[in-house]
Protein backbone atom coordinates (compact mmCIF):
# COMPACT_ATOMS: atom_id res chain seq x y z
CA UNK A 1 0.00 0.00 0.00
CA UNK A 2 1.27 3.25 -0.61
CA UNK A 3 2.05 6.14 1.93
CA UNK A 4 -0.29 8.86 2.31
CA UNK A 5 0.93 12.16 -0.25
CA UNK A 6 2.55 14.55 1.60
CA UNK A 7 3.89 17.85 1.05
CA UNK A 8 7.62 17.94 3.15
CA UNK A 9 9.86 20.63 2.02
CA UNK A 10 12.65 20.09 4.46
CA UNK A 11 16.05 20.89 3.56
CA UNK A 12 14.64 23.12 0.28
CA UNK A 13 15.36 26.69 -0.50
CA UNK A 14 12.69 28.78 -2.01
CA UNK A 15 13.25 31.88 -3.54
CA UNK A 16 9.91 33.83 -3.79
CA UNK A 17 9.76 37.14 -5.89
CA UNK A 18 7.44 39.92 -4.94
CA UNK A 19 7.59 38.94 -1.90
CA UNK A 20 6.02 41.79 -0.02
CA UNK A 21 2.17 41.47 -0.43
CA UNK A 22 -0.34 39.62 -2.08
CA UNK A 23 0.03 36.03 -3.57
CA UNK A 24 4.19 36.25 -2.66
CA UNK A 25 3.96 36.90 1.00
CA UNK A 26 1.13 34.10 1.13
CA UNK A 27 3.56 31.77 -1.49
CA UNK A 28 6.18 32.36 1.52
CA UNK A 29 4.24 31.65 4.31
CA UNK A 30 3.13 27.85 2.88
CA UNK A 31 6.40 26.82 2.05
CA UNK A 32 7.85 27.56 4.93
CA UNK A 33 5.04 25.80 6.99
CA UNK A 34 5.80 22.85 4.64
CA UNK A 35 9.79 23.18 6.29
CA UNK A 36 11.22 24.80 3.34
CA UNK A 37 13.77 28.08 4.69
CA UNK A 38 12.38 30.44 2.13
CA UNK A 39 14.32 33.63 0.98
CA UNK A 40 11.56 36.40 0.30
CA UNK A 41 12.58 39.37 -1.95
CA UNK A 42 10.82 42.41 -3.11
CA UNK A 43 11.04 46.43 -3.52
CA UNK A 44 9.57 46.94 -0.08
CA UNK A 45 12.14 46.21 2.89
CA UNK A 46 10.13 47.26 5.59
CA UNK A 47 7.78 44.67 4.53
CA UNK A 48 9.83 41.88 4.05
CA UNK A 49 11.20 42.43 7.82
CA UNK A 50 7.43 42.26 9.21
CA UNK A 51 7.18 39.01 6.95
CA UNK A 52 10.20 37.77 7.91
CA UNK A 53 9.22 38.22 11.29
CA UNK A 54 5.95 36.35 11.19
CA UNK A 55 7.65 33.32 9.84
CA UNK A 56 10.33 33.08 12.83
CA UNK A 57 7.87 33.24 15.19
CA UNK A 58 6.22 30.55 14.03
CA UNK A 59 9.42 28.55 14.15
CA UNK A 60 10.55 29.38 10.58
CA UNK A 61 13.57 30.24 8.48
CA UNK A 62 13.43 32.87 6.35
CA UNK A 63 15.84 35.58 4.48
CA UNK A 64 14.43 39.25 3.47
CA UNK A 65 16.70 40.73 0.52
CA UNK A 66 15.87 43.65 -1.23
CA UNK A 67 15.18 43.17 -5.06
CA UNK A 68 13.81 44.55 -7.85
CA UNK A 69 13.44 42.04 -10.85
CA UNK A 70 13.85 44.59 -13.56
CA UNK A 71 17.59 45.30 -12.39
CA UNK A 72 18.51 42.43 -14.77
CA UNK A 73 22.22 42.66 -13.62
CA UNK A 74 21.50 42.04 -10.12
CA UNK A 75 18.62 39.14 -11.13
CA UNK A 76 22.01 37.61 -12.21
CA UNK A 77 23.76 38.42 -8.68
CA UNK A 78 21.03 37.98 -6.12
CA UNK A 79 21.25 34.27 -6.67
CA UNK A 80 24.90 34.05 -5.60
CA UNK A 81 24.07 35.83 -2.95
CA UNK A 82 20.86 34.00 -1.89
CA UNK A 83 23.65 31.07 -2.23
CA UNK A 84 25.92 32.66 0.41
CA UNK A 85 22.92 33.17 2.54
CA UNK A 86 21.08 30.15 2.39
CA UNK A 87 22.52 27.50 0.02
CA UNK A 88 21.43 26.50 -3.10
CA UNK A 89 18.38 27.25 -4.58
CA UNK A 90 15.84 24.26 -5.37
CA UNK A 91 12.62 26.24 -5.32
CA UNK A 92 11.97 29.89 -7.17
CA UNK A 93 8.69 31.14 -7.20
CA UNK A 94 8.58 34.02 -10.25
CA UNK A 95 6.09 36.07 -8.50
CA UNK A 96 6.64 39.69 -9.23
CA UNK A 97 4.22 41.43 -11.33
CA UNK A 98 2.33 44.32 -12.06
CA UNK A 99 -0.54 45.87 -14.14
CA UNK A 100 -2.01 49.14 -14.42
CA UNK A 101 -5.54 49.58 -15.26
CA UNK A 102 -6.68 51.50 -18.43
CA UNK A 103 -8.00 51.00 -22.08
CA UNK A 104 -5.46 49.93 -24.31
CA UNK A 105 -6.92 52.87 -26.53
CA UNK A 106 -5.18 55.18 -24.06
CA UNK A 107 -2.68 53.47 -22.21
CA UNK A 108 0.96 55.25 -21.79
CA UNK A 109 4.15 54.01 -23.21
CA UNK A 110 5.83 54.53 -19.68
CA UNK A 111 2.92 52.04 -18.01
CA UNK A 112 3.32 49.57 -20.71
CA UNK A 113 7.06 49.47 -20.00
CA UNK A 114 6.60 48.96 -16.20
CA UNK A 115 4.32 45.55 -16.96
CA UNK A 116 6.63 44.18 -19.20
CA UNK A 117 10.00 44.86 -17.73
CA UNK A 118 8.38 43.86 -14.27
CA UNK A 119 6.38 40.88 -15.82
CA UNK A 120 8.07 39.21 -18.61
CA UNK A 121 11.91 40.70 -18.65
CA UNK A 122 12.10 40.34 -14.96
CA UNK A 123 10.25 37.04 -14.89
CA UNK A 124 12.44 35.73 -17.97
CA UNK A 125 15.87 36.73 -16.52
CA UNK A 126 14.92 35.48 -12.88
CA UNK A 127 14.02 32.07 -14.61
CA UNK A 128 17.48 32.08 -16.08
CA UNK A 129 19.55 32.97 -13.67
CA UNK A 130 18.44 30.66 -11.12
CA UNK A 131 17.70 27.57 -13.87
CA UNK A 132 21.40 27.90 -15.02
CA UNK A 133 22.58 27.05 -11.46
CA UNK A 134 20.36 24.57 -11.00
CA UNK A 135 21.76 23.25 -13.97
CA UNK A 136 25.25 23.74 -13.24
CA UNK A 137 24.67 22.43 -9.73
CA UNK A 138 22.77 19.36 -11.03
CA UNK A 139 20.18 20.25 -9.03
CA UNK A 140 16.76 19.00 -9.75
CA UNK A 141 14.97 22.01 -8.94
CA UNK A 142 11.68 23.29 -9.58
CA UNK A 143 10.42 26.37 -11.01
CA UNK A 144 6.69 28.52 -10.71
CA UNK A 145 5.84 30.74 -12.64
CA UNK A 146 2.58 33.03 -11.87
CA UNK A 147 0.88 33.64 -14.77
CA UNK A 148 -3.10 34.50 -14.85
CA UNK A 149 -6.51 33.56 -16.39
CA UNK A 150 -4.93 36.55 -18.72
CA UNK A 151 -2.79 34.28 -20.47
CA UNK A 152 -5.59 32.83 -21.94
CA UNK A 153 -7.97 35.67 -22.46
CA UNK A 154 -7.53 39.76 -22.57
CA UNK A 155 -8.90 40.92 -19.42
CA UNK A 156 -11.05 43.96 -19.39
CA UNK A 157 -9.13 47.22 -19.14
CA UNK A 158 -5.74 44.98 -18.65
CA UNK A 159 -4.89 44.59 -22.08
CA UNK A 160 -1.43 44.48 -21.99
CA UNK A 161 -1.67 42.67 -18.76
CA UNK A 162 -2.91 39.83 -20.29
CA UNK A 163 -0.14 40.15 -23.17
CA UNK A 164 2.25 39.93 -20.48
CA UNK A 165 0.64 36.94 -18.68
CA UNK A 166 0.47 35.21 -21.70
CA UNK A 167 4.22 35.86 -22.68
CA UNK A 168 4.68 33.95 -19.01
CA UNK A 169 2.80 31.36 -20.40
CA UNK A 170 4.93 30.38 -23.54
CA UNK A 171 8.24 31.35 -21.32
CA UNK A 172 7.22 28.06 -19.07
CA UNK A 173 6.96 25.50 -21.61
CA UNK A 174 10.60 26.89 -23.64
CA UNK A 175 12.41 26.79 -20.32
CA UNK A 176 10.81 23.71 -19.34
CA UNK A 177 11.79 22.05 -23.10
CA UNK A 178 15.21 23.39 -22.70
CA UNK A 179 15.80 22.13 -19.15
CA UNK A 180 13.69 18.86 -19.06
CA UNK A 181 16.94 16.58 -19.55
CA UNK A 182 17.80 18.22 -16.38
CA UNK A 183 15.12 17.23 -14.53
CA UNK A 184 14.26 20.90 -13.59
CA UNK A 185 10.13 20.95 -13.48
CA UNK A 186 8.86 24.37 -14.87
CA UNK A 187 5.17 24.65 -14.78
CA UNK A 188 2.58 27.98 -14.31
CA UNK A 189 -0.03 28.60 -11.91
CA UNK A 190 -2.62 30.70 -14.01
CA UNK A 191 -4.82 32.25 -11.29
CA UNK A 192 -8.33 33.83 -11.68
CA UNK A 193 -9.77 36.31 -9.97
CA UNK A 194 -8.69 36.08 -6.49
CA UNK A 195 -9.16 39.11 -3.41
CA UNK A 196 -5.94 40.56 -2.46
CA UNK A 197 -4.86 43.49 -0.93
CA UNK A 198 -4.14 45.05 -4.53
CA UNK A 199 -7.53 44.99 -5.97
CA UNK A 200 -9.97 44.71 -2.57
CA UNK A 201 -11.11 48.46 -3.18
CA UNK A 202 -11.86 47.73 -6.97
CA UNK A 203 -13.81 44.22 -5.83
CA UNK A 204 -15.42 46.33 -2.85
CA UNK A 205 -17.08 48.86 -5.30
CA UNK A 206 -20.01 48.65 -7.11
CA UNK A 207 -18.61 48.55 -10.31
CA UNK A 208 -16.30 45.09 -9.13
CA UNK A 209 -19.34 43.69 -7.09
CA UNK A 210 -21.21 43.74 -10.61
CA UNK A 211 -18.40 42.02 -12.35
CA UNK A 212 -17.87 39.04 -9.90
CA UNK A 213 -21.81 38.53 -10.84
CA UNK A 214 -20.43 38.02 -14.21
CA UNK A 215 -18.49 35.03 -13.05
CA UNK A 216 -19.71 31.21 -13.34
CA UNK A 217 -20.27 31.12 -9.29
CA UNK A 218 -20.41 34.52 -8.73
CA UNK A 219 -17.59 34.71 -6.18
CA UNK A 220 -13.82 35.58 -5.88
CA UNK A 221 -11.10 33.42 -4.87
CA UNK A 222 -9.11 33.55 -1.79
CA UNK A 223 -5.10 33.48 -1.41
CA UNK A 224 -5.59 29.71 0.10
CA UNK A 225 -7.07 28.59 -2.75
CA UNK A 226 -4.11 27.93 -4.52
CA UNK A 227 -1.59 26.17 -1.59
CA UNK A 228 -2.58 22.81 -2.86
CA UNK A 229 -1.37 23.41 -6.00
CA UNK A 230 1.54 25.44 -5.38
CA UNK A 231 2.66 22.80 -2.96
CA UNK A 232 2.67 19.87 -5.45
CA UNK A 233 4.33 21.52 -7.69
CA UNK A 234 7.32 22.25 -5.50
CA UNK A 235 7.22 19.07 -4.37
CA UNK A 236 8.99 15.63 -5.24
CA UNK A 237 5.35 14.65 -6.38
CA UNK A 238 6.30 17.63 -9.42
CA UNK A 239 8.68 14.60 -10.75
CA UNK A 240 6.12 13.91 -13.88
CA UNK A 241 5.22 16.94 -14.37
CA UNK A 242 6.56 19.87 -16.32
CA UNK A 243 5.70 22.64 -19.00
CA UNK A 244 1.99 22.75 -17.58
CA UNK A 245 -0.30 25.74 -16.79
CA UNK A 246 -3.07 25.74 -14.33
CA UNK A 247 -5.82 27.35 -14.19
CA UNK A 248 -7.14 28.23 -11.08
CA UNK A 249 -9.84 30.11 -11.66
CA UNK A 250 -13.17 28.56 -10.31
CA UNK A 251 -14.34 28.44 -14.34
CA UNK A 252 -14.02 31.97 -14.38
CA UNK A 253 -12.76 31.22 -17.80
CA UNK A 254 -15.94 29.44 -18.78
CA UNK A 255 -17.87 32.70 -18.19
Amino acid sequence: MSSPITFDLKNQTALITGASSGFGMRFAQVLSDAGAKVVITGRRFERLSALKRDIEAKGGSAIAIAHDVTDVTRCRGLIEEVEGQAGPVNILINNAGMNVESPASSLAEADYDRIMDTNVKGAFFMAQAAGSRMVAQKIQGRIVNIASIGSFKALPGLVAYSMSKAAIAMMTKGFAREWAKHHIAVNALCPGFIKTELNQDWFDSEGGQKYVMTFPRRRLGKEEDLDALLLLLCSQHANFITGSLFTVDDGQLLG
